[in-house]
């Protein structure tokens, strides 16, 4: 068991813990007060099978019954976060955002956009340097790496590569988890695509994901459908391209019925990264951040590890004997994670250029 708890630990040598020590602060009780007289909490884009955030939500509920929490759009990608705090600035109603949760490359979009406010939660020292804004303006979340969601009843044979996916077996059966010219997930998915044909991360890579969708499209193997449980379970998306911790929740929401595989590609193992950030318009910026401590706190963190995400302070917590063993046992074996590569920012951008740019002009389906 040691050895896996060891293994999981080195798999992200890229997230450097900045500090050791654990912080037990609490949120302040001015906070607290100054939160429950706002009395609502706006969220966008929070799937309750995404990262386990439907727990993670009732916990706030039942610590803070005081503040309503308000969701909006569950299905919402990372730009139509960003467009609905655009969208809401002048409006201090229930349409407004107070907080995001988007993919790492919308956070610098955001802060250079002037569409968040900086808040440093009380853990704030156990966020790597590399996944937060000096500043505060966003901050690094959790991560999981891109996987294949396979439908067991219908695709005898699971593919274990980015090529297979392109063999004739698999005509009309693979999706991706999003709309690649909105969606975080699908634009990281057709990066790693990219990885997995052994391009360099970043443009590179963006174009060479691109070449490798219009390749499944004019095979017929591409599904222009955004995949999830359902239409997984319906059989109209038998494969679908999502990440890891998404597929093993549908997987324990699904129940064998029908039987699924979540399997981790043996080359392009991509890490993705999300962050969080508040709105610059928050109609209630101080329930915001009292969300923010709440996930930032050791139970927030685990909420997000029992929904099968690795939460951004994961090594600081193994460390110190805060994290269950049979949450670590739950994730796929550490094995898979150990070439998980995780893009800088720049190739992040890079690669979310080229795909939103050119996937009508190169691959031409439209995903919806």
């Amino acid at each position: 068991m040691m050895s896996q708890t060891r293994r999981l630990l080195s798999l992200s040598t890229a997230l450097v813990v900045a500090s050791s020590t654990l912080a037990f602060a609490e949120p302040s009780a001015e906070l607290i007060e100054a939160a429950k007289k706002e009395g609502m909490l706006t969220t966008v884009a929070l799937p309750h099978d995404w990262c386990g955030y439907g727990d993670v939500i009732a916990a706030f509920k039942a610590k803070y019954p005081e503040i309503q929490v308000n969701e909006l759009n569950p299905d919402a990608g990372s730009a139509d976060e960003i467009e609905a705090i655009k969208a809401n600035k002048d409006n201090k109603g229930p349409q407004s955002p107070d907080v995001i949760d988007v993919g790492l490359a919308f956070g610098p979009q955001a802060k250079s956009e002037g569409l968040l406010q900086p808040y440093k939660v009380s853990t704030w020292d156990e966020i790597p340097d590399n996944v937060k804004d000096a500043e505060g303006y966003w901050y690094g979340d959790y991560y999981g790496v891109m996987s294949f969601f396979v439908n067991k009843d219908i695709v005898t044979n699971s593919p274990k590569d980015w090529a297979d996916l392109l063999k004739p077996e698999y005509s009309g059966q693979v999706a991706l988890a999003g709309d690649p010219r909105a969606s975080n997930q699908a634009i990281l998915g057709v990066l790693a695509a990219g990885l997995g044909k052994g391009a360099k991360a970043g443009k590179e890579a963006g174009e060479a994901g691109l070449a490798y969708f219009a390749e499944m499209n004019k095979a017929g193997n591409f599904v222009p459908v955004i995949g999830k449980s359902g239409t997984l379970a319906q059989g109209s998306t038998p494969i679908v391209v999502a990440w890891d911790y998404n597929a093993l929740s549908w997987a324990k929401t699904l129940n064998g019925n029908p039987p699924t595989e979540v399997v981790v590609p043996e080359s392009g193992v991509l890490a993705g990264v999300y962050v969080q950030g508040i709105s610059a318009y928050a109609p209630h910026p101080n329930a915001a951040k009292l969300w923010m401590e709440h996930l930032y706190s050791d139970d927030g963190q685990l909420g997000w590890l029992k929904g099968y995400c690795h939460p951004v302070r994961f090594n600081a917590m193994v460390k110190a004997g805060k994290v269950p063993q049979e949450l670590i046992d739950a994730l796929p074996p550490a094995a898979a994670y150990e070439k998980a590569y995780f893009p800088t920012l720049q190739e992040v951008d890079d690669n979310k250029a080229a795909v939103t740019g050119a996937w009508d002009s190169v691959v031409g389906a439209n995903v919806q």
